[in-house]
């Protein structure tokens, strides 16, 4: 039996209640096919007195910041704490424990934790994200963090940040996606009862003008597309398919999902043909006809742009796993 993986879980007063039982629910509920756990999640505070939450609770951690020298991956939920949230500094005794994090660890943050990140200096000229309304006050705060509040989840290398709220369950599954496969997310999505993967990106979410009245969405041409994924889906046809014009369709897909309807059909296509490198032993030529990209060629461009790894580095690595 491997040891699991530990995860050490950074309560700041006041704490997000919601963020912070995230990932020992999504983490915590990871085991192989045996059975055993993967990872060993433990919540720990800047002591280990009782610390207040937001939605009504005070929790008292098993742990000080002693953990985060030992830990894995550190991962800091939300939080409304005034220095990073509002003048953009530190205390100095959470400045003193986030230094003793060992420099091979995974660093993650959960919607507002971002905040704290970025004070530390640890998101300085890298991709991050957090909970769209606060992008403003999060920009104004740390200009040196190249910010994308549309995403739901951003990797720079070894530092993680999600978006707001529930968005902190995404990540935690693509953490386990990316350590032990899909598989392994797939049974703690299960368990979790939420999807293995959502749609689109966090501006999706984001308060905008209510569609006219009587215009029919773009899910069913969505749900279409995806059973038809080696098929020729070019603009015209998705906006046929929808029984829309081009323009109006362009709109309205961008409304619901977040994203223009050629970049989501490439992102199906990259994640249909991640489900067959993993999951069948079809040559890579076949990989890319049944997930629509054509030619192994273009399926080895788009892998190596969207996942960052060739199809058979992909799959010796997710069938290992």
């Amino acid at each position: 039996m491997t040891t699991p993986h530990l995860v050490a879980v950074l309560a700041v007063e006041p704490v997000v209640g919601f963020d912070l039982t995230i990932p020992s629910m999504v983490l915590g509920s990871a085991a192989n096919a045996a059975g055993e756990p993967l990872y060993d999640v433990r919540i720990c505070g800047l002591g280990t007195t009782g610390i207040e939450a937001t939605t009504g609770f005070t929790l008292i951690p098993h742990h000080g910041p002693e953990l985060l020298a030992r830990a894995d991956t550190v991962i800091v939920p939300g939080t409304r704490i005034p220095g990073p949230r509002t003048q953009g500094v530190l205390p100095a005794d959470l400045a003193a424990a986030l230094r003793t994090i060992r420099p091979q660890a995974r660093i993650v943050s959960i919607c507002t934790g971002a905040f704290v990140l970025a004070a530390a200096g640890i998101l300085d000229g890298r991709r991050a994200t957090t909970h769209w309304s606060f992008a403003d006050m999060f920009r104004s705060l740390y200009p040196r963090v190249r910010l994308d509040e549309n995403l739901l989840f951003v990797q720079d290398e070894n530092v993680w940040t999600a978006a707001g709220l529930a968005a902190g369950i995404d990540l935690c599954l693509h953490l386990i996606r990316t350590d032990h496969g899909s598989a392994a997310a797939n049974r703690s999505a299960r368990y979790c009862v939420v999807p293995p993967w959502r749609e689109g990106g966090q501006s999706q979410f984001i308060d905008r003008q209510v569609p006219e009245p009587g215009v029919e969405g773009t899910a069913p041409t969505r749900l279409w597309a995806l059973h038809h994924l080696d098929a020729d889906l070019d603009l015209n046809s998705l906006a046929a398919h929808a029984c829309m014009s081009v323009r109006t369709f362009t709109r309205r897909f961008k409304a619901e999902t977040g994203m223009a309807p050629g970049a989501w059909v490439l992102q199906q296509r990259v994640r249909q043909a991640r489900h067959l490198l993993e999951a069948t032993d079809l040559g890579v030529d076949e990989v890319a006809r049944k997930a629509g990209m054509g030619t192994a060629a273009s399926l080895r461009h788009h892998m190596r742009s969207e996942v960052g790894v060739s199809p058979l580095a992909y799959r010796k690595t997710f069938r290992r796993a």
